[in-house]
């Protein structure tokens, strides 16, 4: 079981510093009210992981505005080999992030796999079932990077190149053999995002369809499918088929995508699509407390998923997400959560949300910056 036992800020978002010592696996509670800087806790923890954090944010904007120092944070995790100390920040002679594991600086981000996994469920996610596609797509590709390292880069590879290609067509008169090694390049890039998405929703719907009868009652069971013509051809031809299908429609849409900008067709466009099984009813058309309810079974289903593949269940950042739900909604969530058997950080304005786990929980109070236990 992976879990911070210490985490440390300095000149990060509103915090000149903060520390929280003696952590333990299990529950954590930050209450406060809004604008203290609860949520900026949360995105300090989800830093310790790969990638930009519960924001998305660059790495710049994370520095504390009156502050000339860059910011850092640090943390001790406790691992099943005993403790490590990782550390990320920003490095002011070239405003890029850096990560150190034992104090020795890390390669890459990815290196903190091998030590946290971060999922994270915020209220701007209430609104992901009516919204773009897009969003999404985002939202999906993160679990699957939660899980397959791997897919981060794979995803802005194909990014990379397609920007590449769009600017060739829209400029005019590129050669024609160069357009060619771009679009096999998408279309063996694009092959391999679309095939990994489609393993991992099959163990995410595994996963998701482990939920018993108890659960399911505050919680419905989600079908989950990955809706795209990349993945829906893959469910039915050999990847070398479809890698080639699609660079023939590459290269067919030249035209059309020299107008429009971007690809007329790819894994780029996929969409997913979430089903409350019970009522067989698209997440879409839900109310808003089941789209709510639909969201927080996928993360738990994610959340063992992860602890089942590597053997250690993620910390799970739930930003008020006590926040709207009934009485009995909460006490299923909170004992959900417990037997998950990781840590847990939580937030919220309500401090009597927390009254069913106020023995079973570490509390801290935030207020305007300054973060005191109880």
């Amino acid at each position: 079981m992976s879990y911070l036992s210490q985490l440390k800020l300095q000149h990060f978002r509103c915090y000149e510093k903060a520390a929280f010592d003696g952590l333990s696996s299990g529950l954590i509670v930050l209450h406060g009210e809004n604008g203290a800087g609860k949520t900026n806790i949360l995105e300090a923890v989800s830093m310790l992981s790969p990638g930009r954090g519960l924001r998305s944010a660059k790495t710049v904007e994370l520095q504390r505005s009156d502050s000339s120092t860059a910011w850092g944070i640090a943390g001790v995790c406790e691992t099943k080999v005993g403790p490590v100390k990782l550390g990320t920040g920003l490095d002011p002679l070239t405003d890029k992030r850096v990560v150190r594991i034992n104090g020795v600086n890390a390669k890459s981000q990815n290196a903190l796999f091998d030590f946290i996994s971060c999922i994270w469920l915020t209220p701007q996610m209430d609104r992901l079932f009516i919204e773009g596609a897009g969003t999404r797509r985002r939202f999906f590709d993160r679990l699957v990077f939660a899980f397959d390292p791997g897919h981060s880069g794979r995803v802005a590879r194909y990014e990379n190149v397609m920007r590449q290609r769009s600017r060739l067509l829209q400029e005019g008169g590129a050669d024609p053999a160069w357009l060619k090694s771009l679009e096999l390049q998408m279309a063996e890039t694009g092959i391999s995002i679309a095939a990994a998405r489609l393993d991992f929703i099959q163990k995410l719907q595994k996963s998701c369809d482990l939920v018993d009868e108890a659960e399911e009652a505050f919680f419905p069971r989600a079908l989950i499918k990955m809706q795209g013509t990349v993945e829906e051809l893959l469910q039915n031809s050999p990847a070398v088929e479809v890698e080639e299908m699609f660079a023939y429609q590459l290269e067919q849409s030249r035209d059309q995508d020299a107008r429009t900008g971007g690809a007329a067709t790819g894994p780029h466009k996929s969409d997913m699509v979430v089903t409350y099984a019970v009522k067989n009813m698209p997440a879409a058309h839900c109310s808003t407390g089941e789209q709510k309810a639909l969201l927080i079974t996928m993360i738990i289903a994610h959340g063992r998923l992860l602890a089942a593949e590597k053997g250690a269940p993620p910390i799970l950042l739930l930003d008020e997400v006590a926040a709207h739900l009934d009485e009995g909604r909460r006490a299923a969530l909170y004992g959900i959560l417990r037997a998950l058997g990781g840590q847990v950080w939580m937030t919220g304005t309500d401090l009597s949300l927390f009254d069913s786990i106020a023995k079973k929980a570490q509390f801290f109070n935030v207020k305007s910056s300054v973060i005191t236990r109880g």
